[in-house]
């Protein structure tokens, strides 16, 4: 029995001897049954990696604004410095039996701000003001950076001290006033905390010996870091017609022979015993027998001064009325020019 005819017999005949014609055949289509080929996915271009941006360097901040360059006068030690040639008759002339008296307290006296000379720290955003100066020649024109409703010495030197720590300046006026929203005073000046650039030479400042005040303040935060770096400020009953480095103007008449010259520096005596003082009034005597004190207004005999402030402890202060005239000594100040 035969079986199925092979698909491969199916053609024409063909003839022998003769090469056989081959019929082409049609170019088969896909059909379309035949199972869909997913096109090949295209692969994303790779990108190049981004190599890391460095962080820019911080903008550095800038120093913090101390109260002048360690190397100024009002920073400077004495205690190794000689005695002056003409220190008993100095001493002699502003009071050898008067009592060494703090002009602060922790009083809220004067619409609480205090019994001192206060001090308004102020920064760029404070509003600024032109001030109308009695001595215009030689103040500074500013402009001033007042805040709103600022704290000014009470009595009639009326001082305003505007510590601006941000831009490191200083503004100071005498016998600050506003009136119909303008500013006035006596004089103004104002100084670069990063200098020690002094005044003109015969020129006043807030202070009658042409020097800024903000130094010279005994201040409370000091005291209770245990240490005051720098002299002090004080005043005598009568001044001569003259002044000495680093004061730049003076207000009293007479010869210098007689009476003190602003700028005058006094200290301590290393022999004084204080060891029976309080803390607060301890730090005081130790800055003064170091660093001194100089002249810089007439006033009373040996008035040191500070800036007000409720953590002043009042019993500790009045003890310094222990120390008098008796206790100081002029300081040769000629090698710190």
């Amino acid at each position: 029995m035969a079986g199925p005819t092979s698909s491969a017999a199916i053609g024409p005949t063909a003839i022998p001897g003769s090469t056989p014609e081959l019929t082409p055949q049609p170019t088969r289509k896909p059909s379309s049954n035949a199972p869909n080929v997913p096109n090949p996915t295209p692969r994303p271009t790779p990108k190049p990696t981004p190599k890391p941006t460095s962080a820019p360097n911080p903008t550095p901040k800038p120093a913090p604004c101390g109260v002048f360059p360690s190397s100024n006068v009002w920073n400077q030690r004495v205690d190794d410095l000689p005695v002056a040639s003409n220190s008993d008759a100095m001493v002699a002339a502003i009071g050898l039996g008067a009592a060494l008296h703090p002009d602060f307290s922790s009083l809220a006296w004067n619409g609480g701000a205090g019994y001192g000379i206060p001090i308004n720290k102020v920064n760029l955003s404070t509003p600024t003001y032109h001030v109308t100066f009695d001595y215009d020649d030689e103040s500074d024109p500013g402009p001033y950076p007042i805040p709103s409703n600022p704290k000014i010495e009470g009595g009639s030197d009326a001082h305003l001290i505007l510590w601006d720590m941000q831009g490191c300046n200083l503004y100071e006026i005498f016998a600050a006033d506003k009136s119909g929203g303008h500013w006035y005073g006596g004089s103004g000046a104002t100084w670069d905390l990063r200098s020690n650039h002094l005044r003109p030479n015969g020129w006043t400042s807030a202070d009658a010996a042409g020097l800024p005040i903000l130094p010279g303040l005994a201040r409370y935060d000091e005291v209770a870091a245990g240490a005051i770096r720098h002299a002090l400020r004080f005043t005598a009953p009568d001044t001569c017609a003259g002044h000495i480095y680093p004061a730049r103007h003076d207000a009293g008449s007479g010869s210098c022979s007689v009476n003190p010259p602003m700028g005058l520096r006094v200290r301590l005596k290393s022999s004084v015993d204080i060891s029976g003082f309080g803390p607060q009034a301890r730090v005081i005597l130790v800055a003064l027998k170091r660093y001194g004190m100089l002249l810089a207004d007439n006033g009373s005999a040996w008035y040191v001064t500070g800036a007000p402030n409720a953590n002043w402890n009042d019993d500790d202060l009045h003890d310094l009325g222990q120390i008098d005239g008796s206790d100081f000594e002029v300081v040769d100040t000629s090698s710190l020019h």
